[in-house]
């Protein structure tokens, strides 16, 4: 199975989890270590059935002790992991130990509670390791070999490549997380983004925060943590996914959360939008407008126009801003008991308005 026989998505291609490639990496290792021969291209069974095949980019077979390497195919997502090489060594683990993991060099270890594996742990999510389970059972299966094996995942320049993640901040050392609870990567679902901002929070709890912010960048991630004094553990990466943020927190909650952004994203969080990308909803002008009394603003070419033209007639056209957006995100975490605080700062992170 290819790409091209999953559902389309806006014509763009899916793409494969680093979690999928390394269990098929996984699997033709195993493969190879049993029968001396690598299988190429290896397939894989996903949690829901489908059955992708991949091709094997490295190999390398030695006494007791085989390795196979997948470059990743992230498909149409801007993944920061697209085209990185996702290698899985095996090895004869004891004897009724079944699969035990190890963290080669590019995969982080865990240091932080919170997280879906324990501190001590190498950083390959839950998911990922019941996806290499399967593919070194059904070897076993397959062979009558027997399923007690170390694998051990690695990932060429992935302590690099986590250096453009969360991983650092949610305390995941060394190098980026084996990720992927479909193996299948949405184009433009941002599921790692989403997936962080969970994590983030789950850490953030585990250490006994009560107060978590969420930030759209890093202008506003650095002005709010300088106002309010908050930790690095305490800050969420956001972006535009104020909305993931605060259901996560519905379910998981805090004491009080801060959302804090720039003067536009806020004004679409007060106009009812929950995903602030430009391609789930624009700004409206004419909100403005409406919010400020003033018709003229639907004119206005951008926020900040707006912004600038209430400015000069002494309209605190931000304050009526964060009241708005301060409803729709406590209207989303309603009967929590959560304190919801919205936070507006301009371009070079001045204050600007504080509600809640």
């Amino acid at each position: 199975m290819s790409d091209a026989d999953l559902p389309p998505k806006d014509n763009l291609r899916y793409g494969w989890t680093t979690g999928a490639c390394a269990a098929a990496a996984a699997k033709a290792a195993f493969t190879a270590l049993v029968t001396g021969d690598f299988p190429d291209p290896v397939t894989i069974t996903l949690p829901k059935g489908q059955q992708p095949a991949f091709a094997l980019a490295v190999t390398g077979l030695a006494p007791g002790r085989a390795e196979a390497g997948i470059v990743k195919d992230a498909g149409d997502d801007p993944d920061v992991t697209h085209g990185a090489l996702v290698r899985a060594a095996v090895t004869p683990g004891p004897a009724g130990a079944g699969v035990l993991y190890r963290a080669g060099p590019g995969v982080g270890m865990v240091t932080r509670a919170g997280l879906p594996v324990p501190p001590g742990e190498p950083a390959i999510n839950p998911m990922p390791r019941a996806m290499i389970a399967r593919a070194v059972a059904d070897v076993a299966a397959a062979t009558g070999a027997a399923g007690d094996v170390i694998v051990e995942v690695s990932v060429d320049g992935g302590a690099e490549l986590a250096r453009k993640t969360l991983n650092p901040r949610l305390g995941i050392v060394g190098g980026i997380s084996i990720l992927g609870t479909t193996g299948i990567v949405v184009p433009f679902s941002c599921s790692a983004w989403i997936h962080s901002i969970h994590r983030g929070i789950d850490v953030a709890r585990a250490a006994g925060l009560g107060h978590v912010a969420g930030a759209t960048g890093s202008t506003s991630e650095a002005a709010v943590a300088a106002l309010l004094g908050l930790p690095e553990i305490a800050l969420i990466d956001m972006g535009d996914f104020v909305g993931g943020m605060l259901k996560y927190l519905r379910r998981h909650p805090v004491s009080r959360v801060t959302v804090a952004g720039g003067f536009a994203k806020m004004t679409k969080l007060a106009q009812g939008l929950l995903d602030l990308h430009s391609r789930r909803g624009a700004l409206d002008l004419g909100f403005l407008a409406g919010l400020a009394g003033d018709p003229g603003l639907a004119d206005c070419n951008t926020a900040l126009e707006a912004l600038q033209r209430c400015e000069a007639r002494g309209l605190d056209i931000a304050a009526l801003v964060a009241r708005r957006a301060q409803a729709v995100a406590a209207a989303t975490v309603e009967g929590t008991g959560i304190a919801v605080e919205v936070i507006v700062f301009d371009r070079a992170g001045r204050l600007l308005a504080r509600h809640g």
